[in-house]
């Protein structure tokens, strides 16, 4: 496991969270962008959660040229089964499991953390998130699939076989087909998990409807 944390945005809704939400970028980007998300989710008046907002490392990307950007792992190929490197993939999942780890050292009990991620992100918070070995809260996934499908059923953790997840896709994706996010559902929930799933009319983007279907999700499973 990488021994630094990542640096990261910190919003809390109130004073003294219980519980937190750890919010993964897409490909490109940082933590700035989605740390916008959370005056729009509708959480409950009162409810105390902090969010985090890493930025990802800085690393070339394969099907861009080798071109160097902010990344939770490389793409070596545009099609669904090859596009993750997994090597990548872990090592960002140890980024994730210290972020993880800092929040019970700060008192956040591991059943009162989320995962969530948009694109790359969304695919890291699946990855980490459905592998972490004690109970969390639940997972947000948007615009995004899984990595890994056919290494699942092994590489899942029991403490998670029945966390809620959450995934949202746009019908005019031209970066992430929604056919990839389809088959990457119903992997879900043929391996027993209870995906919550959402469409808009949208292309690699958020809504503000989607927006506060996740908000709701959100309040549902930090209850």
């Amino acid at each position: 496991m990488p021994t630094e944390l990542l640096p990261a945005i910190e919003i809390e809704t109130g004073p003294k969270p219980d519980a937190t939400v750890i919010w993964l970028h897409g490909l490109g980007d940082d933590g700035n962008g989605w740390s916008q998300v959370v005056g729009s989710l509708g959480l409950p008046r009162g409810k105390a959660v902090r969010f985090i907002f890493p930025h990802a490392p800085v690393m070339p990307i394969t099907i861009n040229n080798g071109m160097a950007m902010r990344a939770w792992y490389d793409l070596n190929g545009a099609d669904f089964s090859s596009r993750a490197d997994l090597e990548g993939v872990r090592r960002s999942t140890g980024h994730v499991e210290r972020l993880i780890a800092r929040e019970i050292q700060r008192g956040i009990l591991p059943r009162r953390i989320v995962l969530a991620g948009f694109s790359q992100g969304g695919a890291m918070a699946l990855y980490a998130g459905l592998r972490h070995p004690e109970r969390l809260a639940g997972i947000v996934a948007l615009s995004t699939y899984l990595i890994d499908g056919p290494g699942l059923a092994a590489g899942a953790a029991q403490a998670n076989r029945d966390i809620p997840i959450f995934m949202a896709h746009g019908t005019q994706d031209p970066m992430i087909q929604l056919t990839w996010a389809e088959l990457s559902r119903r992997t879900l929930v043929d391996g027993g998990w209870n995906v919550e799933w959402h469409t808009y009319p949208m292309a690699h983007a958020a809504v503000l409807e989607e927006v506060v279907a996740c908000g709701k999700f959100l309040a549902a499973v930090l209850a």
